[in-house]
């Protein structure tokens, strides 16, 4: 049973991408079509790979990082506690931009969670290199999506107004 918290520890951040999935999926059909958006963008059907591919990175850097630690212990506590962080604002993220449309907001929280992502590999570092290593291409990715979002942001100025 060795591989129970491996499994478990590297799917954990899967159950917020299916809720994010379904949060999202009628509104990439209606309301974002109605959004000014870049023209670098990512296509749409990029989006689920990437955050398959992301989600399973750190999912399965947690476990190293819990299996280094001895498990939830007070050695993991800061590690595990930016983890938990950093999943939560990621969870967060998406109700709050494609749910609610507060770009502004959503904007706002993306910068906290890349912040929170750096944080977290920082305290990841000396305790397992390979899983702060695994939050690499995350990092990179927030950093785009950042930017995304404050384009979206900028070039739809009525849109945080009319929720409002």
């Amino acid at each position: 049973m060795s591989w129970l918290p491996m499994l478990g520890l590297t799917a954990l951040p899967h159950l917020g991408g299916l809720y994010g999935g379904y949060v999202t999926r009628k509104q990439v059909k209606t309301w974002h079509t109605t959004l000014n958006k870049p023209s670098w963008r990512p296509p749409n059907a990029a989006f689920p790979i990437v955050w398959t591919t992301l989600y399973t990175g750190m999912g399965y850097g947690s476990y190293l990082v819990w299996k280094e630690c001895g498990g939830f212990t007070e050695d993991a506590v800061v590690p595990l506690g930016f983890y938990g962080l950093q999943l939560a604002l990621n969870w967060a993220w998406t109700p709050i931009f494609f749910g609610a449309h507060k770009l502004k907001m959503a904007l706002i929280e993306i910068v906290m969670l890349t912040g929170a992502v750096g944080a977290t590999m920082v305290s990841w570092y000396p305790v397992n290199r390979t899983a702060s290593l695994l939050l690499t291409p995350y990092l990179a990715w927030l950093c785009l999506a950042t930017s995304l979002n404050y384009c979206i942001w900028r070039d739809n100025p009525d849109e945080d107004e009319k929720e409002e």
